[in-house]
């Protein structure tokens, strides 16, 4: 099913209230109040999918609070405390708890919950298909995008709502355990071990992600300088962020072949995009087969089946690795404005094959609009509904949106515009909006530019623009 749009022409700006209630994930997110730190302990016992939960969390109301409405789904609650007090108010209805305070929270307060939790966690369903806490054959994934993370951790689940995240996460002691952010400490205790990690900047919760396997972990070696790479990129830049890689022993070697080049990859786009936004960064090879690679902040997950050197696997690497700017230090506020994590990450793979000796840009750009072209034009890239936020042309036509703009602008004043953009908004939330206005005062110098006229035909209009 598709949803239907009234026509649009421009950007329309969020209301003063802010992106809640958001139409692509109705009865996810509160604009009530802003979780400022989750505070996560699980306990997981991988044979019987056996979770008991401990969510601490720090938050502060926006207005008048006689009920705090949080996500969680498919776990039971057990206990909850406001502020250090038991609260005897509270249920659980379809994929939201709902607490009632003894006495209401005026607007500006800062309070605490504790919710003690347990179950059999699973994927949920939705527009999406599954997306949450997944069994593997042997261990855990955790894909949360875009409404997964109910799923094992209460949570104001909406891109806007961002905060910091501790894990400190016990499982069997055969496996290991991987979160977002820097590994504090591992310690075992008989046939447990527990494993604590701390995400500093904030995230938000799609983002958060716990994986569990029998996996070794290796260093990836930093950029290799080779011909092939781009001259222009100053010695340096990327071999300074640790990056790791967490495979099944029979999968490191192939895994580590097939990530040879993501050192260049990090250097090339941190001479494009600015600074790498995180502590270091991990690549999670499943031993299961996966649909698609996933990322999540200064992580991601790929299957034994994209551990291969052609370019459809190579792209996929990039794509992954520059949502870390696009997408997870920079996050979309309302979940219509998802080409700026796709878009973004799409231009990225044709940056990385220009940069390594493949096609240029020019070429990939001309072969997604022929691809575009044969398609129906009847999606709203800036607005492309909930059942096809993921459709193939929001990537494809959002890359070629910012394609447009560097053609208009030149190369020196769009990248020029990319490290701006991320420096500007790191770590916090974006709209399309913020990246007209960005775009129009970094490109001034240019006779006539005008980043709405470039760009709303492409996100706005359903006909394809010529290639630009």
């Amino acid at each position: 099913m598709t949803a239907h749009h009234e026509p649009a022409h421009a950007v329309r700006d969020s209301p003063a209230s802010g992106p809640l209630p958001d139409p692509y994930t109705p009865g996810h997110g509160s604009a009530e109040y802003q979780v400022s730190r989750y505070e996560l302990y699980l306990d997981y016992r991988v044979s019987t999918n056996r979770l008991s939960g401990h969510a601490a969390i720090s938050a502060r109301s926006s207005v008048f609070l006689d009920r705090v409405v949080l996500n969680l789904a498919g776990l039971r609650v057990l206990k909850v405390q406001l502020d250090g007090q038991r609260v005897q108010r509270f249920s659980q209805r379809g994929n939201q708890l709902i607490i009632v305070p003894a006495r209401p929270l005026p607007g500006g307060t800062d309070f605490s919950l504790d919710i003690r939790y347990d179950g059999t966690p699973g994927p949920l369903r939705g527009n999406w298909g599954e997306v949450g806490w997944e069994e593997l054959t042997d261990g855990v994934l955790v894909a949360g995008q875009p409404t997964g993370a109910p799923s094992w951790f209460p949570c104001n689940d909406h891109p806007s709502q961002k905060a910091s995240f501790g894990f400190t996460i016990t499982t069997d002691a055969n496996y290991r355990v991987v979160c977002n952010g820097v590994l504090v400490s591992r310690h075992a205790k008989a046939s447990r071990e527990t494993w604590v990690f701390e995400q500093a900047e904030p995230m938000a919760t799609y983002l958060a992600t716990v994986q569990i396997g029998r996996y070794d972990l290796r260093q990836l070696d930093p950029a290799v300088h080779s011909p092939s790479h781009r001259a222009d990129v100053p010695p340096g830049l990327g071999g300074s962020v640790p990056q790791l890689v967490a495979a099944p022993p029979a999968l490191m070697s192939s895994a580590t072949a097939a990530l040879a080049r993501q050192g260049q990859m990090m250097e090339t786009f941190e001479a494009c995009f600015g600074p790498y936004p995180f502590p270091g960064y991990t690549v999670v090879v499943a031993d299961d087969p996966l649909e698609i690679p996933l990322e999540a902040q200064s992580l991601s997950v790929f299957g034994p089946n994209h551990l291969n050197q052609d370019w459809n696997d190579q792209r996929l690497i990039a794509h992954e690795l520059a949502h870390q700017w696009f997408g997870n230090s920079l996050t979309a506020t309302t979940w219509a404005d998802i080409w700026l994590h796709e878009g973004f990450a799409c231009y990225a793979e044709w940056i990385w094959s220009e940069a390594s000796g493949n096609l240029p840009a020019s070429q990939r750009a001309a072969a997604a609009w022929q691809g575009l072209a044969a398609q129906a034009q009847d999606l709203l890239v800036g607005d492309p509904s909930p059942e096809l936020m993921f459709d193939d042309r929001v990537y494809k036509r959002g890359a070629l949106a910012l394609h447009a703009v560097r053609r208009t602008a030149g190369d020196v004043l769009f990248f020029e515009l990319l490290q701006g953009w991320t420096e500007s908004f790191r770590h916090g939330g974006v709209t399309t909006a913020d990246f007209m206005d960005t775009a129009d005062r970094t490109c001034a110098e240019v006779r006539g530019f005008s980043a709405r006229a470039i760009l709303t035909p492409w996100l706005y209009e359903a006909a394809l623009p010529p290639l630009p």
